[in-house]
């Protein structure tokens, strides 16, 4: 500052002798000092200007705010859509307003594996996923999706905290591209809802049950007694009501508001399926972010979906509670018979001794 001031006086002084000295006397007037003093004084306060311009900081590159799209085939109002409602909201507060994320349900941005491919390509996208769909990716993940494998939740995040899963999650990054943010979301356990009391795998026998088409779920479904069919879980109403499918398996926050039963009298509560969910990125993207910010991503989500999978097993109750006050009967099946019929499937795809490997890091035995 000191140094402005002191061009300032040195240029006035200058103007002013100049001034003088091309005069034939002393006593002219002195305007053309006063204004020779005004332009130059001006001219060093438009370099003082032009010095404060160049010596103001560019916005840290941490300033940036990155933008995330989360899609999901689930509707706005199904616990997993409003889990990530609260995701987005968590992060941008953690990150105060660095990271930022968009909610898109009913599969508005195209189909899962459409918009897989897209995250793998290096979108700002992330999915609402399953572990039988990741298992064509790394096929033993496939496993998380068979019947019986785990019987709750809690046992489902035990085997997501192992080593071996670890290596799949390091698998899918390294290999195909894809990082998974979350494997702690979860819809419930899945139970059979038909026309007739089904209390063994015998009373499934010729009876055609919408499943989700992944191999791990049909061969479960087979092998517990029923014949799996793949269809859209929108055409599910209809199909049962037109005798196109005998029955269907699914949990209960979707079979209520999907009204099921008004179509079917029984859910047999089998739990065979514990529906855990995650949220993937692409490895590409998540890779592009601050180190600070892909933390506060993954601890963010991983709190979100344990939060969530709580509110969800209080829902399915609750739904339950309305299923059977319209009318539905509930059926206590023999497990133990179901669980066992379900072996040859794990024989057939390869995971019985895969089985016993992460039961052992979990500490449970068969």
């Amino acid at each position: 500052m000191k140094k402005h001031v002191l061009a300032l006086a040195m240029a006035a002084s200058m103007a002013a002798l100049t001034a003088c000295s091309s005069m034939p006397g002393m006593g002219v007037t002195q305007a053309p000092a006063t204004e020779a003093a005004k332009t130059e004084a001006a001219k060093a306060e438009e370099a003082q200007s032009g010095d404060s311009k160049a010596e103001t900081p560019a916005p840290a590159a941490d300033d940036k705010v990155y933008t995330l799209k989360i899609s999901t085939s689930q509707t706005d109002q199904s616990l997993i859509t409003q889990a990530y409602m609260k995701l987005a909201d968590r992060v941008k507060e953690n990150s105060n307003g660095r990271l930022e994320i968009e909610v898109f349900p009913s599969s508005q941005l195209g189909n899962d594996e459409d918009v897989i491919e897209q995250a793998i390509q290096g979108a700002g996208i992330a999915v609402n996923t399953d572990a039988a769909r990741m298992g064509t990716y790394v096929k033993d993940m496939g496993i998380l999706m068979m019947g019986y494998f785990a019987d709750n939740y809690e046992e489902c995040r035990k085997i997501t905290e192992t080593d071996t899963f670890k290596g799949w999650e390091n698998e899918l990054a390294d290999k195909h591209g894809i990082r998974v943010l979350a494997f702690d979301f979860y819809d419930g356990p899945r139970h059979f809802m038909t026309n007739k009391e089904v209390k063994t795998p015998e009373d499934l026998k010729g009876l055609r049950v919408r499943t989700i088409g992944a191999e791990v779920c049909t061969e479960s479904i087979e092998a517990m007694g029923g014949t799996p069919i793949a269809m859209a879980w929108g055409e599910v109403y209809n199909g049962i009501q037109s005798k196109a499918l005998d029955a269907c398996e699914a949990q209960n926050t979707s079979t209520y508001p999907s009204r099921i039963y008004e179509v079917c009298k029984y859910q047999t509560k089998t739990g065979h399926f514990q529906l855990l969910q995650a949220l993937v990125c692409g490895e590409s993207w998540f890779k592009s972010l601050p180190e600070d910010l892909q933390k506060i991503l993954v601890d963010t989500a991983r709190e979100v979906g344990a939060e969530s999978a709580a509110d969800v097993l209080t829902e399915a109750e609750n739904c339950e509670k309305k299923m059977v006050e319209a009318g539905l009967t509930i059926v206590e099946p023999d497990v133990e018979a179901f669980k066992t019929a379900v072996e040859p499937a794990y024989e057939k795809l390869g995971y019985t001794e895969l089985r016993e490997q992460l039961y052992k890091e979990i500490g449970k035995t068969n």
